[in-house]
């Protein structure tokens, strides 16, 4: 049986709405995609349906070969977000992400403020360049990031507040990973998400970073960001035991690839500006494997 079907998703436009959202996964977020293979098949097409509409609202914001201005993606994002709310809120849409979407959110009563927060966060992206605090970096995280991690949780079945936190730590902790990674490709679009304050802490400055060489005080602030993610990774760990059995090894494999990406970085050195840091294929199969068993006995 087909993931759609046995999810109960028999509607051919709904079918090709979940499809296009399973495409926009495997294509765009690949480690994201090999965690959901293991989650039963009727839980699969409502993640594809969550990372389809994070997914296209980054590619609005993102896409470096638009010839659209500042304030024209703006609009468009703008457009397509409060249309997307309205289908929310009204529990049907025509469009092509949104009907998965539509769907999703109402057989799971997912809040629609999550969806808010989000848009929110991907608005701030075309505006706001870099973060002072970290407080001030976690406004922009908790939308970018850790409401993903609240939003699957009634698909992955945690209701107990510990599971919501861990949820919010996961999500920061992925996305900080992402950070550290990507400080090189984040200066080419002109952004800084490092907060500002603790990169000073350790001498670095703008300026520095602009030089894109690594020096001493660069790696010893992002041996501190590294820190956070791998004390955010330990604390979420014990919420995960809180979600139903048959989710928890796609979470716990998700876990340890996301957060492994500050292994990587470590591996090569600190080299961000030079080198990409990158999960090798090793990697995920030693971690797939083991999750696959535990997935496998886990359904039984």
């Amino acid at each position: 049986m087909d993931e759609l079907t046995a999810a109960g998703i028999l509607d051919p436009q709904l079918r090709a709405s979940y499809a296009e959202c399973k495409r926009l996964n495997s294509l765009h977020g690949k480690t994201y995609y090999l965690a959901t293979l293991l989650l039963p098949k009727s839980k699969r097409p409502h993640v594809h349906a969550l990372y389809g509409f994070a997914r296209f609202a980054d590619e609005i914001v993102d896409d470096l070969a638009s010839t659209l201005s500042i304030a024209e993606k703006e609009a468009v994002l703008a457009t397509w977000s409060r249309k997307l709310i309205q289908d929310l809120e009204n529990g049907e849409s025509n469009d092509d992400i949104g009907r998965a979407l539509v769907n999703t959110v109402n057989q799971f009563k997912i809040p629609i403020h999550y969806f808010e927060a989000f848009l929110k966060s991907m608005a701030m992206d075309l505006t706001k360049t870099s973060y002072e605090t970290f407080a001030e970096l976690q406004e922009y995280v908790y939308g970018s990031a850790a409401v993903i991690g609240l939003e699957m949780l009634p698909i992955l079945g945690g209701a107990e507040k510990a599971a919501y936190e861990a949820a919010e730590q996961l999500g920061t902790a992925f996305q900080l990973a992402n950070f550290i990674r990507d400080v090189g490709e984040d200066l080419e679009r002109g952004r800084i998400y490092l907060p500002l304050q603790e990169l000073q802490q350790f001498g670095v400055d703008t300026s520095m970073l602009e030089k894109r060489i690594l020096t001493p005080e660069i790696k010893s602030a992002l041996q501190f960001q590294i820190a956070r993610v791998r004390q955010l990774q330990r604390a979420a760990m014990p919420g995960i035991e809180l979600l139903d059995r048959s989710s928890r090894p796609c979470i716990r494999a998700a876990s340890e690839l996301y957060c492994g990406i500050v292994d990587e970085v470590e591996k090569i050195d600190y080299q961000i500006f030079t080198k990409r840091a990158k999960t090798s294929t090793f990697r995920r199969i030693s971690v797939a494997l083991p999750a696959w068993l535990q997935a496998i006995n886990a359904r039984r």
